[in-house]
């Protein structure tokens, strides 16, 4: 492999607060060196990438991502959904266990990482499913799991009610420090909804579950925090009442992380519309000040990772009445112009936003990635923040096409995405 430099960037990295003038040299598919500063020497032999003033950044760590791959590959593959990661810069993507067979075992999780390495695109690891079957009744096989490279362990979109269940899970998990996720939503209030009650859900005629069912099953989930000793994800959190849990929990000192949709940082309820399918989501779209509220909480630091929730699903299940239209969105390759919706409509300081991108996760889960460090791996992605785009949805890599960003006008492209330091996209 031959020996790069990426110069005359503006180099992003949370980490290190740094955000300034530099380059970075890389060999053998890791930084070699960070140079800041608009001066250096160029050792002979390089080839000279000009970044022409655009940012560098460490990749960015998605781990929250569903494929079809296997049981439901027309919905999506693993080489789509890298080709997508790729193409958003998104350099490591974690692959949630609910496929059919569900990642409940040492074997599929094998799968995935060999497939993944196989493609040669975008760094792929699993996340092993809590239960067998994901059913909530019957612990996996946990630690077989986590030496196989697990990167953490949910059911996913289904939520362990069997408290018993969950506390043996939790507690197994502690004894090697592994790290355990769980969708906080009462799943007796969340029967069947659609939608978060409150007057257009019932304008709408949509089935809703009020948004106080996040916060019970959070308080739950955080007491057998405090009772095993777990360390604990609250996935996908979106309402403000449970980021007051999340913020007690701290100051207990437990050690509870918690996730965001990017959708639920872009939307609110109000986007549903008229009955309009792509934003039909789980959890579902919440009220503005919930948004707000989430939005602060990235500012503030109290939310260690965004996910773009990529979840696919083709057309004949998205073009459906309301109610019976599948869940979820693809967001691998809108990721970085959502995300950075938050720094010109709201604000937000770039490193704040890249946080939670890249950093945050990386720590979270232990990956020697997300920083612009000597020795790391070269996962980088170089991008324009303010260059204009339009979504076009038929024109993502994603086999489905289901994105609540289709025709919306937004500042943010990608240029570049170096996966170990090879080019795996180029804008």
């Amino acid at each position: 492999m031959t020996p790069f430099a990426i110069v005359n960037a503006r180099l992003l990295d949370p980490s290190s607060d740094h955000d300034g003038p530099g380059s970075v040299l890389v060999q053998d598919g890791r930084i070699a060196e960070v140079v800041r500063g608009t001066t250096h020497d160029r050792p002979a032999g390089l080839e000279i990438i000009d970044a022409q003033g655009a940012c560098l950044s460490p990749g960015l760590i998605d781990i929250r991502v569903k494929t079809g791959e296997p049981g439901a590959e027309p919905k999506e593959t693993l080489k789509s959904a890298s080709l997508s990661a790729a193409a958003g810069g998104v350099t490591t993507i974690v692959i949630q266990p609910d496929t059919d067979p569900a990642v409940d075992d040492p074997a599929m999780v094998d799968f995935i990482h060999r497939r993944g390495a196989a493609l040669n695109l975008v760094n792929v690891y699993a996340a092993g499913a809590a239960t067998q079957g994901r059913d909530g009744q019957r612990m996996a096989e946990i630690g077989l799991m986590h030496e196989a490279g697990a990167l953490y362990f949910t059911d996913g979109d289904r939520v362990i009610a069997n408290t018993r269940t969950l506390m043996r899970v939790m507690s197994y998990a502690g004894a090697f420090n592994a790290l355990i996720a769980c969708r906080p939503a009462d799943p007796w209030l969340s029967e069947g909804a659609v939608a978060t009650s409150g007057e257009l859900s019932t304008r709408l005629g949509l089935s809703g579950a009020p948004a106080i069912a996040e916060r019970i099953q959070l308080e739950r989930d955080l007491a057998l925090v405090e009772q095993t000793g777990a360390r604990f994800l609250v996935d996908q959190i979106s309402t403000e009442g449970a980021l007051a849990c999340l913020a007690r929990a701290r100051a207990k000192g437990l050690e509870v992380a918690a996730s965001v949709s990017i959708n639920h940082l872009c939307f609110n309820e109000l986007d549903i519309g008229d009955y309009r399918t792509f934003y039909r989501l789980d959890p579902p779209l919440r009220a503005e000040s919930d948004r707000q509220a989430l939005i602060e909480a990235i500012r503030d630091g109290l939310i260690e990772a965004i996910t773009s929730a990529h979840a696919p699903a083709p057309a004949e299940d998205k073009r459906r009445p309301f109610a019976e239209a599948a869940p979820g969105a693809v967001g691998l390759e809108t990721l970085l112009p959502a995300a950075l919706t938050l720094h010109h409509q709201d604000g937000l300081d770039l490193l704040d936003i890249l946080r939670p991108l890249t950093s945050g996760p990386a720590t979270l889960l232990g990956l020697d990635s997300g920083v612009l460090e000597p020795g790391a791996p070269a996962d980088l992605m170089l991008f324009d923040p303010d260059a204009p785009v339009v979504i076009d949805a038929a024109a993502l890599r994603s086999k489905s096409k289901n994105s609540p960003f289709d025709g919306r006008r937004l500042q943010g492209r990608v240029l570049g995405t170096w996966v170990g330091g090879r080019r795996v996209f180029e804008g």
